[in-house]
C-alpha cells in the first residue's frame, strides 16, 4: 500500500509577508498560524509586528515605518517608503519566495506585488482595497499585481468577476474571536474600574497621526460628558507602547480636569467593559461592533487629503458597521465637525437612548453572523488553492 500524503516528506515552503500596521499584524498572525498547522516546515520572512514575529517572522525593518494614512501624509514619507519597497523588491527578486502575501497597506504592497508577480511569484492580497468606494482606477493595478484577493465584506468579490483575479469572500477573522468570553462586570474588574458605574471608552486610533489629530477633541468630549454625567468613568486602551506614551502626555495636561484609566493592549476588554465608545474610523470600529459596544465614529485628516478623497469617494459611509448595514447605523463625524459640542450629545444618546441601543445591538449581531465564517481557515484554503494551482505543494 502506498504512503499517504501525510507520511510524505513535507515540502519546505518560504512565504514572504508584509503588514503595515497593528490590524494587519493581527490578520497575518491568524493566517500564519493556520498555514503552520498545514505546512509544519513553512518559513516566514518579511515585515510584521509582534504577533507575526512570535510565529517565527524576523521583521526586516520595524512595521511602524509603514504605518501612515492619508494622501498628503504619505507624500511626506514617500522617499523612505519607496526606498524600503525597492529594497524588498531587490531582495526577493534575487531570492524569490514561493509565495508573497501583502496584508492591507495597498499603496505599499500593490507595487511590491506587481514586481513579484511579473517575476513569476504567486501573490495574495489580504483585505481588498476599497475599489467599490473610491479610486476605481486601482482595479487595473490590482489585476497586474494580484493572483488571489481575500475579501472581508460580502459584496466585495463581485467587483473582481470580470477580471482574472480570484476573489474569495472569507468573512472576518475577528468575528470568530469576538466578543471575548468575558462579562461586562468581569471586564470592568480586570481593568480596575467600578463595576457599578457606567463606562465610556475613548479610542483615538493606533497611528501617531490619528492620535495627534483626535486626542484633544476626544478628551474635551470626555470632560463635556463628565460635566453632565458625574457618574461616568473613562477608559482608553493604547494599541502600542508609542501610543501609550503619547496618550500619557495628553492625559497629564488634563490631569486636573479628567481621570481616565489608560491601559495598553486591552482594547477588546475595554470595549466589553464600556457602555459606549468614541472611536476613530478604522478596523477598531469592527472590534467595537463585535464586542456589542454602541459607538460614535470620528475622523480627521489633513485638509488637502480630505478634499482629494471627498471628490473620489463613491459611498455614503466610511465606517465598517455602516458599510455592512448599508445605512447610517452609527454617527460618523468628520473633519471640522469633530468637536465636543457635536460629539458629546451623540455619545449621550448612545449611552441613554434604550430603544436606539437595542436597535444597534440587534444590527451588530446580524452583521457579526454574516462575517463569522472561520476566516483564518478560509484564507488558508485560498492560499493552498493557489499553491496547488502553481504546483508548489
Amino acid at each position: 500500500m502506498g504512503s499517504s500524503a501525510n507520511e510524505q516528506t513535507p515540502k519546505f515552503l518560504r512565504v514572504a509577508l508584509v503588514a503595515g500596521e497593528e490590524s494587519g499584524d493581527i490578520l497575518a498572525s491568524g493566517l500564519m498560524s493556520e498555514l503552520q498547522l498545514r505546512h509544519p516546515s513553512i518559513q516566514f520572512e518579511g515585515v510584521g509586528g509582534s504577533r507575526m514575529q512570535s510565529l517565527g517572522l524576523e521583521s526586516i525593518f520595524p512595521m511602524e515605518r509603514l504605518s501612515v494614512m492619508g494622501l498628503v501624509e504619505v507624500l511626506k514619507r514617500l522617499p523612505e517608503l519607496l526606498k524600503r519597497r525597492k529594497m524588498l523588491i531587490r531582495e526577493w527578486l534575487k531570492n524569490p519566495p514561493d509565495l508573497f502575501i501583502g496584508i492591507d497597506a495597498p499603496d505599499f504592497n500593490l507595487g511590491l506585488e506587481r514586481a513579484l508577480k511579473s517575476a513569476g511569484v504567486p501573490t495574495v492580497h489580504y483585505v481588498s482595497p476599497s475599489v467599490w468606494a473610491w479610486r476605481e482606477k486601482r482595479l487595473r493595478k490590482i489585476v497586474e499585481a494580484v493572483d488571489t484577493m481575500l475579501c472581508f465584506l460580502p459584496f466585495e468579490a463581485q467587483y473582481y468577476q470580470s477580471t482574472p483575479v480570484r476573489a474569495e469572500f472569507i468573512g472576518h477573522p475577528l468575528a470568530s474571536r469576538l466578543p471575548p468570553d468575558l462579562t461586562q462586570f468581569e471586564a470592568r474588574e480586570r481593568l480596575g474600574l467600578d463595576p457599578d458605574r457606567p463606562v465610556v471608552c475613548l479610542m483615538p486610533g493606533s497611528r501617531a497621526s490619528e492620535i495627534e489629530k483626535l486626542i484633544t477633541d476626544f478628551l474635551e468630549t470626555a470632560i463635556w460628558l463628565k460635566q453632565r454625567r458625574a457618574d461616568l468613568q473613562f477608559v482608553m486602551p493604547a494599541a502600542n507602547a508609542r501610543g501609550y506614551q503619547r496618550l500619557c502626555e495628553a492625559l497629564a495636561q488634563r490631569s486636573g480636569e479628567l481621570k481616565v484609566m489608560l491601559v495598553q493592549g486591552e482594547s477588546q476588554t475595554a470595549l466589553v467593559a464600556s457602555d459606549a465608545v468614541l472611536i476613530a474610523s478604522g478596523t477598531a470600529t469592527l472590534e467595537a461592533m463585535l464586542c456589542r459596544c454602541p459607538m460614535v465614529v470620528a475622523y480627521r485628516m489633513s485638509g488637502l487629503t480630505y478634499r482629494l478623497i471627498s471628490r473620489m469617494l463613491r459611498t455614503n459611509y466610511v465606517s465598517l458597521p455602516n458599510l455592512l448595514a448599508n445605512e447610517l447605523l452609527v454617527p460618523e463625524i468628520l473633519q471640522d465637525r469633530v468637536t465636543a459640542g457635536e460629539l458629546g450629545p451623540l455619545m449621550l444618546r448612545a449611552l441613554d437612548d434604550r430603544a436606539y441601543r437595542e436597535y444597534l445591538l440587534n444590527s451588530f449581531d446580524n452583521q457579526a453572523e454574516q462575517l463569522r465564517l472561520n476566516a483564518d481557515q478560509r484564507a488558508a484554503d485560498a492560499v493552498d488553492a493557489l499553491l496547488q494551482e502553481r504546483a508548489i505543494v
